[in-house]
């Protein structure tokens, strides 16, 4: 949520912040601005989108330096004057921040007793009039910044330029993350590198407690305490195509219909057709350390918390290690036993997500093993655990995750196998898996032709103001996900739960206005499925039947069958059509399908 563009170099700067701001629109906002410097600031902000902000800005807006914000609203609401950049009294510093300073109201007060008038209703705008006393006091802009920055207890990504040393950006970070790009003879820097890409594939990552000071022809970082750090660049993988819609309606039907692909990569390299076993040099593990472990522990949040359930099962069947998957968000405040006999895996697309980059943190106080399942490489939860597996997904921009979750599922399916070949899964089992693996991509291809039929049923189910979505052990993470899906982006209520807690009270919602989703695959569960459906329908709910095969005609009003796999890994395929029927309901009502309101991509706070 929130974003960050800076730039310092020979070019213009506006149209370089307005394009990079335009890229991360997917992360959520609701206002944003730009200030450049040329003989004084020059700012812009409005309440809107990034096109709005653009209107505003003339066309001699001249500067090679500037910094640009999208801001999502914690402190005061949406508005002009809440919008970033913040300046100082003088108007000599700007300001645009990412995170929440928590005790900005007692530094707000100070300011405001010493005579300071403040603009805005804004935690920001204290950075600016701190930074504006020590850059008065003769100290340079990264001192001024230093300086300013102990006294705040928050987190942060910032970006401050200084009217009276145009030639410099100085950034620094805190729980949110920022991103350094190197040009030639230019610099950038942003909250994520799909600003950056189209200039640049050379970026460097802060670590928190860490600053930089750009200038067109280079940069340096230092800490805290003003200790020089040394960083070395690395290149992404990813450029500016893969932030195109590639001729698509929205970024959310490209990235499901990626999904053959983006999974394809993820298993690239990584399948043992000799020993039938998942390589995944990555978690940085022997084969006597892995054996070792006696439970894993998942943690991440919405969608990654559901794939951790679909992992967790997985673990469990394959490898028979007692597995559990919790919201991040919980797991980092109630004080949790961290067993040095547990595994614990952290997941997150981003590999920014404050709550699970805490929790990660607080494990490895108390001497976890923690590894990361990520997508973005070189971001700060991937640099904070010990091993992992990068999913190799691609960009990921729409701000509902589809293919990030199905690789994120894939991969826990890797490390089940993987833990499993080292411990009692036998040679069979492991070829059967592996086989099961290799035909997952081309099944993903047969659902995904289904989409007119689906798009016809989402036309029909999204007329009701709620939904409910059941599933047994396999399927109820899977239900919980259709049901994320569905409200996320339609802002249709929906509910998700196990089958066989429905006659345990949520049966009492079931009527004609009360349509059920029942996720059905053909396993050992299937007869005590079938007689959930035959509840639903015996009190007036219609059913929408995901599975494997065609019920009774009077058990379900309508069916979605797709292929069959494996039992451990059909919850993987039967999360396709969810994915599609909450795309076309969302479309049949309207919405914003990438950008649903309130909800941002990379949540960055708590």
């Amino acid at each position: 949520m929130c974003g960050i563009v800076a730039y310092v170099g020979p070019k213009d700067a506006a149209p370089i912040l307005l394009e990079g701001l335009q890229r991360l629109e997917y992360r959520g906002y609701d206002s944003a601005g730009v200030v450049v410097s040329n003989r004084g600031l020059k700012v812009r902000k409005v309440k809107g989108r990034v096109a709005d902000l653009a209107k505003v800005v003339p066309v001699r807006f001249k500067g090679g330096l500037g910094i640009g914000h999208t801001r999502w609203a914690t402190h005061g609401v949406p508005s002009d004057t809440n919008a970033h950049p913040h300046l100082s009294a003088d108007e000599r510093i700007a300001v645009v921040h990412n995170g929440i300073i928590e005790n900005a109201s007692d530094l707000r007060a100070k300011l405001e007793a010493d005579g300071v008038v403040f603009a805005s209703e804004t935690d920001t705008e204290v950075l600016a009039h701190l930074i504006a006393r020590g850059a008065d006091e003769n100290d340079t802009l990264e001192e001024a910044v230093r300086k300013a920055l102990k006294s705040v207890v928050g987190t942060y990504g910032i970006a401050v330029i200084d009217a009276e040393r145009p030639g410099e950006v100085v950034v620094a970070r805190n729980g949110s993350p920022i991103v350094l790009g190197i040009g030639e003879k230019e610099m950038f820097a942003a909250s994520d590198v799909a600003a950056l890409v189209r200039y640049t594939r050379q970026v460097v990552h802060l670590e928190d407690g860490e600053l930089a000071v750009l200038k067109a022809d280079g940069f340096h970082t230092f800490a805290s305490d003003a200790r020089e750090t040394a960083k070395e660049p690395l290149t992404v993988d990813w450029d500016a195509g893969h932030y195109d819609t590639g001729g698509y309606e929205h970024y959310l039907l490209k990235e499901i219909s990626e999904q053959p692909e983006t999974i394809t990569r993820t298993m690239s390299g990584r399948l043992d057709e000799r020993f039938h076993v998942a390589h995944l040099g990555g978690l940085n593990m022997d084969a006597r350390e892995t054996r070792s472990f006696r439970r894993v522990k998942i943690i991440g949040c919405g969608s990654a918390y559901y794939s951790g359930q679909i992992g967790a099962q997985l673990i469990e069947e394959l490898a028979r290690i007692p597995a559990d998957a919790e919201p991040a968000s919980e797991f980092r405040y109630r004080n949790p036993v961290v067993d040095p006999d547990t595994l614990y895996v952290a997941i997150s697309q981003s590999g920014e997500t404050y709550d699970t980059l805490a929790a990660v943190q607080e494990l490895k106080r108390k001497g976890g093993r923690v590894i990361g399942i990520v997508n973005a490489v070189g971001s700060a939860i991937a640099r904070e655990v010990d091993g992992g597996i990068y999913l190799h997904a691609g960009p990921e921009v729409s701000v509902a995750s589809t293919k990030a979750f199905t690789s994120t599922s894939l991969a826990f399916a890797l490390l089940a196998l993987h833990l499993g070949r080292v411990r009692d899964l036998s040679p069979a089992d492991g070829r059967r898996v592996v086989e099961g693996l290799r035909r997952l991509p081309g099944q993903i291809e047969e659902i995904l032709t289904q989409g007119d039929k689906i798009a016809e049923l989402a036309q029909k189910y999204a007329k009701h103001p709620s939904m409910m979505f059941v599933g047994r052990v396999r399927g109820y993470p899977v239900a919980r996900e259709g049901a994320q899906k569905l409200k996320e982006i339609s802002y249709v209520h929906a509910e998700a739960y196990p089958a066989s807690e429905l006659k345990h009270g949520p049966l009492a919602l079931i009527g004609p206005d009360m349509p059920t989703v029942a996720i059905v695959p053909d396993d050992e569960l299937l007869d005590k499925n079938l007689t959930t459906l035959g509840e639903i329908r015996a009190r007036g709910g219609q059913v929408l039947m995901v599975g494997h095969r065609e019920p009774d005609a009077k058990l379900a009003d309508d069916v979605i069958v797709i292929p069959k796999n494996e039992i451990e890994l059909d919850p993987i395929l039967l999360t396709i059509p969810l994915q599609l029927l909450a795309y076309h309901a969302a479309v049949a009502l309207g919405r914003d399908v990438d950008k649903p309101r309130n909800l941002a991509k990379s949540v960055t706070v708590e």
